[in-house]
């Protein structure tokens, strides 16, 4: 599929007439015509080829031709809950990349230190199903709304759980857990969350709940990173070390 196109129809098997954004793509844009041969994919794992039937400005419609389920290339369901950054060409940057990369879901976080306190979903969904095409992935990312940090930690979730936080082990002497690099305690095949915060950190009370409700505290590495890119580094991490 090195130059074919990926459009996302995610009722394709029930109806044959594509969404009005890609149908326009195809026939304005593309110039394709009846008979042309695309691949479609409904988010949910599915590839079609299908040809083109109706090539209209307003109405593109096909016939399936071929279905295959692709499984997805990394072994696990993997969660990111991130703080959303005040500049939301960062947060976009954020949900594009960790797309591309591979992430089943994104939760956005509201936190103690939050500059953000609301979010528009419907455009970061945009953004990730164009990076789910153009990475020719089948499986769509699914993003989330702004819940309360300590809604969501109170949550019951499958898995290993993390949050990345920048305090020193002797900023929480009392915690019985030390933070450890993400790599190192990384179970194989595992499904994972990792939670990130805002520019200025979860507050310290927040870290302390959330290994409370059993997150393990985590080291992305030594340098001190932005919210949007300790999020690509804990994505591409679970990637690395979860084969």
């Amino acid at each position: 599929m090195k130059e074919t196109r990926l459009f996302y129809t995610p009722d394709i098997e029930s109806n044959h007439e594509l969404p009005t954004e890609e149908a326009q793509h195809i026939v304005k844009v593309l110039r394709l015509k009846e008979n042309d041969t695309i691949w479609l994919t409904d988010g949910k794992g599915n590839l079609y080829e299908a040809s083109i039937t109706l090539a209209t400005p307003k109405h593109c419609t096909v016939k399936l031709q071929k279905k295959q389920h692709i499984n997805k290339t990394w072994p696990s369901f993997f969660h990111l809950a991130v703080a959303p950054t005040k500049n939301m060409d960062r947060n976009e940057w954020m949900v594009e990349k960790a797309t591309e990369i591979g992430i089943d879901r994104i939760t956005f976080l509201d936190c103690i230190f939050s500059e953000r306190h609301q979010i528009r979903t419907d455009r970061l969904e945009k953004i990730s199903i164009a990076a789910m095409k153009q990475s020719h992935k089948m499986w769509k990312t699914q993003i989330d709304d702004i819940t309360k940090f300590k809604d969501f930690a109170t949550n019951e979730w499958n898995g290993q759980k993390f949050i990345a936080h920048c305090y020193d082990d002797t900023d929480l002497s009392d915690s019985p857990i030390k933070k450890v690099p993400l790599q190192n305690i990384l179970r194989k095949q595992t499904d994972a969350i990792v939670c990130i915060g805002p520019e200025g950190d979860f507050s310290i009370d927040e870290v302390r709940f959330a290994i409370s409700q059993g997150f393990i505290p985590i080291s992305l590495g030594k340098s001190r990173l932005r919210t949007e890119t300790a999020a690509i580094v804990a994505t591409h991490l679970l990637h690395l070390f979860s084969l």
